[in-house]
Order: C-alpha cells, then structure tokens, then sequence
C-alpha cells in the first residue's frame, strides 16, 4: 500500500462511523430518558403560581402523583386542593409511547368527567401556560432529534438539542432543549408555534437528588413571549417509591378520588 493512500483511508474509516445529527441527538435524548427510569412512582405537592402581563398572581396547590409503566409512558394523577372555586378538580393523563395520549379532567362545579381530545391537547392546561401536552411525560418515542451543538448554560455545559413532535395535534412545530452534560437533565426548553414563532421558554431550576438516583428540578417556569404571561411551578415533598398502582389512577373513581 503507498503510503500517501493511508490518511485517505483512515478518512474514510473515521466518517463510516461518524454519528449524523439525527443519530447523536437521539443518543443525547435516550441517555436522558435512561437517567430519569426506575423510580416506579413518585407523589409531591405542586404551587402554580399564574402571573399575567400586568404581573398580578393567583395560586393553586395541587397533588401530584406519577406511576412508571413497564413498557409504555407514565400515569399521572393531579388533585386540585386550593383555592376554593378549583378545589375537588382532578385531571387523570395516561401517556403513551406511540399513538394519542389518554386525558381526562374532573370538574366538580359539573359533577363529570371530561375526556380531553387529542385536537385540544395544545390549550391551556386550567388557565395556565403549560400545555395539555405538556403536562404528559415527555416519552422518547413521541419525537425525532437532532443535535445542533454545545453551549454554555449557566455553571454547566449543555448539548442543544431540537426535536420535533411526531404528532400532528401538536400545537409546536419544533423545541429546542438544553440538557446539561454531567447529569443529563434538561434545564430550558423553547418552543415554536405552529407558524414557527417563538411561543414559549420553559426553564428549569434548583435541580435536588433523590434516594441518590433521580433529580427532579424544584422550580418550572413557564413564560409566554406572545401574551406576556407566565407560570411558576414549585414543588416540595417529593417521595418515591411509596407503594402506588394502576388502582389509583382509575378514570371510573376520578370523582371520588382524594
């Protein structure tokens, strides 16, 4: 062989084994969702702290409850404690790996049960700037990726990546997502309406360590760029592994449960 020949074909070796955007982006998000798996269920207790444009506030205290699914996307449960004229509502959210999510709410002023469509998944979740949709786990699956590159994000490094809702209710055409190098945790999110304009940034804060395994940040918040206004959510108590299961997250009991 001359040697002339030998970088070439190095070169060559080197980019037959080179990672697309597409692959290290997916990679970045499977690494992230690995971290975050195995806890089996979870309880807290949720501030939502609403503020609108003129910076007046209004909050809610809800309970919140998650259970892992073996081979499918989390069940949630939250039960609105305060103020009084929320108070008894419960929104139930079995989030699926492939296909529609499955919501419902619990409306106490009506005494029923509403289904929430896949059509409405993007409006606001009981007035705030959190989703339908953002409100479910966030499964790997329900996406695809790209890695665009890595940034400074405050004391850390992030990779950023973009990824894009596979589902065509979606009320984002894509999100940019800053998830940190050492933990791989996400710590911003920005996402773009379905005209591509930068509708929301969600940030992450004061990340704490549970049972030596998984982090949770104890602040999100939300800020609408178009309205002006924001959401503020602030969690304490969290436990894990306190012994739920798919009883307590049965849509048929949704207006009994407490």
């Amino acid at each position: 062989m001359k040697l002339y020949l030998l970088p070439i074909l190095l070169s060559l070796s080197f980019n037959a084994f080179a990672q697309t955007p597409e692959q290290k982006g997916f990679e970045i998000a499977l690494e992230a969702d690995r971290r975050d798996t195995g806890f089996h269920d979870s309880t807290a207790t949720l501030n939502m702290i609403l503020r609108n444009r003129q910076g007046d506030e209004s909050t809610r205290v809800i309970r919140s409850r998650t259970l892992e699914q073996e081979n499918d996307g989390d069940k949630s449960l939250n039960l609105f404690d305060e103020p009084a004229d929320v108070k008894g509502t419960a929104f139930l959210s079995f989030t699926h790996k492939t296909g529609q999510d499955d919501q419902w709410l619990y409306l106490p002023a009506l005494k029923r049960v509403k289904r929430i469509s896949s059509s409405n998944k993007s409006g606001p979740f009981m007035g705030s700037e959190f989703a339908y949709e953002d409100i479910s786990s966030q499964e790997l699956e329900k996406y695809s990726y790209r890695y665009l590159r890595d940034e400074a994000c405050g004391d850390e490094t992030c990779f950023v990546i973009e990824r894009i809702p596979k589902d065509q209710n979606s009320g984002y055409t894509r999100q940019l997502v800053w998830i940190d190098q050492a933990e791989y945790r996400p710590q911003q999110v920005v996402f773009y309406d379905r005209k591509d304009s930068k509708l929301k940034t969600l940030t992450y804060r004061n990340y704490r360590q549970f049972l030596d395994t998984w982090w949770r940040a104890m602040e999100m918040h939300m800020e609408n760029h178009q309205t002006g206004k924001s959401t503020l959510l602030k969690w304490s108590d969290y436990a894990f592994q306190t012994g739920l299961s798919d009883r307590d997250f049965n849509r048929n009991t949704l207006d009994r449960v407490r």
